[in-house]
């Protein structure tokens, strides 16, 4: 099988599983076998692609083209088969995920979730296996509009209220700022196709203000990167279940919005132009505000899943610092981010809807002394904000390496000051929660309750060993980051 044949297959497997999983939404048992089949044979063929890949045999397919200049079609790269993996593998642990949730909290319209997944995975994909700007719009547009019912998907009063802000944000940035950008570079070059090194050196006048206006639109039109202020959208979709929440924050919508920064960065601008014009420097301390208001902001959070949706916007712009750095380790910073950020804060979602599933508490200060009845849960939880705030021998401790060798690179000392800055508030709203769970006494009780078979009151299967497999990856990927540094070298002009 050739790597063409293999993406097309990835691309479209999950809406044909789509349709599998509407015709047998009456037999539960049938539908979640058929939904864990699909996703694994998505992964195999995803698998098949990256492979190929990182052997030089870059899948390359033209579905049809538009008019000159402008098709539907998709080319492989390193960053991209990175992403397409990270998307399909977690979908796996996902589809496991939401079986026990959903199961364990009686969620009505199961299987339109399920369908809304699926597409939702295509769209991904198709956003990672992009080879133009106008690929990457239309499969971005699809993310959005299938992950809608998702975000709404309790029906009542705040979820609609929340889908309305979630629509209205991403439609809003992608139509209004990402599409206009797109044409303009179609305009100024007469393509939009992602090629090494940018298509729009020869094209821009640099010394003007017409590249510093462009790339903001591709900042902010790219919503789902969240970078303020365009981030009220991520918070409000926590209405979601939470196994879309960890759809939205680690496999999905998220990583979508930042892969698509660093990919326009990379090949659309070229790193090596926006280092010698300097066009980026503002969005690179924008970034970098973010990261730090953001923490802020979720440290006064008490809803645990809404501290950990403003963890993702700081987290997000981690990403965006190192394209906006304009150096190469800081492009490989934001790119390891991507994965490292994918464990950790899947982790951290899973173990929080754990909690909701088997205690209902969603608040932080209910926490005290659960970790005694949830040691496993509690314990994944807590390497998985290890890894977020960036400690060894945790994932999230290379892409805080990296950025910060390419912030010295450039030239950029402060920027090291407020990564630094960054772990230490990310220790305070996350590595306390465990703290306090393990050690913390309960409301009205004397002392914590003793850590034994007997007293375990953790959720179900389903949802107890997802969290405890990215927790684990995390620490995996640590050790094995030296395959990844080595795959991604083609983004930042090197060879593996």
């Amino acid at each position: 099988m050739t790597p063409n044949d293999a993406l097309l297959i990835a691309l479209f497997l999950p809406v044909i599983g789509a349709f599998g999983i509407m015709l047998t939404g009456k037999h539960p048992n049938v539908r979640e076998s058929l939904i864990l089949v699909m996703a694994v044979a998505t992964f195999f063929f995803v698998l098949m692609v990256a492979r190929a890949t990182a052997a030089g045999d870059l899948a390359d397919v033209t579905l049809f083209e538009v008019m000159p200049g402008l098709s539907i079609s998709f080319k492989l790269e390193p960053l991209g088969a990175m992403f397409a993996v990270i998307a399909s593998g977690l979908y796996i642990v996902n589809s496991l995920y939401s079986i026990g949730y959903m199961r364990g909290t009686n969620e009505k319209n199961q299987t339109r979730f399920y369908v809304c997944f699926a597409i939702a995975i295509s769209a991904a994909l198709g956003i990672a296996f992009a080879g133009n700007l106008l690929t990457f719009f239309t499969f971005y547009e699809i993310l959005t509009l299938s992950t809608f019912p998702l975000v709404t998907h309790k029906g009542d009063a705040k979820a609609r209220a929340g889908g309305r802000v979630y629509l209205g944000i991403l439609m809003g940035t992608s139509i209004g700022l990402l599409l206009p950008a797109i044409i303009w570079t179609w305009v100024m070059t007469g393509t939009t196709d992602f090629v090494a090194g940018g298509i729009l050196g020869d094209a821009a006048d640099f010394r003007s203000w017409v590249p510093v206006v462009l790339l903001g639109l591709y900042l902010f039109g790219i919503g789902k990167a969240a970078l303020m202020p365009i981030h009220p959208w991520l918070p409000n979709a926590m209405v979601a279940p939470t196994p879309v929440s960890a759809f939205l924050h680690a496999v999905a919508v998220v990583k979508a919005g930042v892969f698509g920064v660093l990919k326009i960065a990379v090949y659309t601008f070229g790193i090596d132009t926006l280092r010698e014009t300097n066009i980026s420097e503002i969005f690179m301390w924008i970034a970098a505000g973010s990261i730090l208001l953001a923490s802020a902001i979720a440290m006064t959070q008490d809803n645990l899943k809404a501290r950990l949706a403003y963890s993702t916007v700081s987290q997000l712009s981690y990403v965006t610092l190192g394209a906006m750095i304009a150096t190469n380790l800081g492009v490989m910073g934001g790119a390891m981010q991507i994965a490292a950020h994918a464990l950790g804060k899947m982790t951290l979602f899973m173990c929080a809807g754990a909690i909701y599933v088997a205690h209902h508490k969603t608040l932080v200060s209910e926490m005290r002394g659960l970790g005694r009845l949830m040691p496993f849960t509690f314990g994944a939880f807590f390497i998985g904000a290890m890894s977020i705030v960036g400690l060894p021998p945790m994932a999230g401790s290379w892409p805080k390496f990296f950025l910060m060798l390419g912030a010295v690179d450039a030239g950029q000392l402060a920027i090291i000051a407020v990564l630094i800055i960054s772990s230490l508030l990310n220790v305070v709203y996350l590595l306390s929660i465990p703290v306090k769970a393990f050690f913390g006494k309960p409301a009205g009780e004397a002392q914590p309750a003793p850590i034994g078979w007997k007293t375990l009151q953790e959720a179900p299967i389903f949802c107890l060993v997802p969290p405890l497999l990215t927790a684990a990856g995390t620490i995996i990927l640590f050790f094995y980051s030296d395959p990844l540094f080595n795959f991604l070298l083609p983004l930042i002009g090197g060879a593996g």
